[in-house]
């Protein structure tokens, strides 16, 4: 199976947050071709369109609407606090920088669909492993990725790794169906959820 790069164009004028946010998607998702591309790009024609996802600050979205409002779906804006009520209104991707890493590593997760196959899935192997059932088991329980990985003596790579491979292999997203192929499968009781 031949793995595609996700391509991604970094646009930041703060070289730290630059290199934490490649950092972090370098080693949580890969594989990732990063582009950390200047301002002045931006003003040339076309020339940037073969990116998968572009991260940025409001200002430059802003600044640069007639760039950025055709790619507005593969946009992610990055905040310092939340999403403020200043935020573009067609702007509909955000990252909050003060949040915890945790946090930060399920906001990347839910705008970087899963559309580059896992090294780890079979589409002909739907059978979860153990250590799988045993994740499953904790996130249906409302437990953090965070917590998860300290439960189960696991990093934190390793716990959002074994969701990729479930979702891969079940085709299930939500967290409301895992729940319901986890009660439907004993994998867990009704009486385990918190609701």
């Amino acid at each position: 199976m031949m793995h595609r790069n996700r391509r991604i164009a970094i646009i930041l004028s703060d070289t730290l947050q630059s290199i934490g946010l490649q950092s972090l998607l370098t080693d949580y998702f890969p594989p990732v071709e990063i582009s950390k591309l200047p301002v002045a790009d931006l003003l040339t024609p076309a020339g940037n369109d073969h990116f998968n996802h572009y991260f940025t600050t409001p200002d430059i979205y802003t600044a640069h609407l007639d760039y950025f409002l055709p790619r507005r779906s593969k946009t992610i804006l990055l905040f310092n606090c939340g999403e403020p009520a200043s935020a573009p209104s067609s702007a509909t991707h955000f990252l909050t920088l003060q949040a915890s890493q945790e946090t930060i590593l399920e906001q990347l997760q839910a705008y970087l669909p899963e559309d580059i196959p896992s090294q780890f899935a079979d589409e002909g192997n739907k059978e979860l492993s153990s250590r799988e059932i045993d994740v499953l088991q904790q996130v249906v329980k409302g437990i953090t990725n965070k917590e998860i990985a300290d439960k189960l003596n696991i990093s934190l790579n390793t716990v959002l790794t074994h969701r990729k491979n479930i979702t891969a292999k079940l085709g299930i997203k939500t967290l409301s169906g895992l729940t319901f192929y986890a009660i439907i499968n004993g994998i867990i009781s009704g009486d385990e959820i918190e609701l």
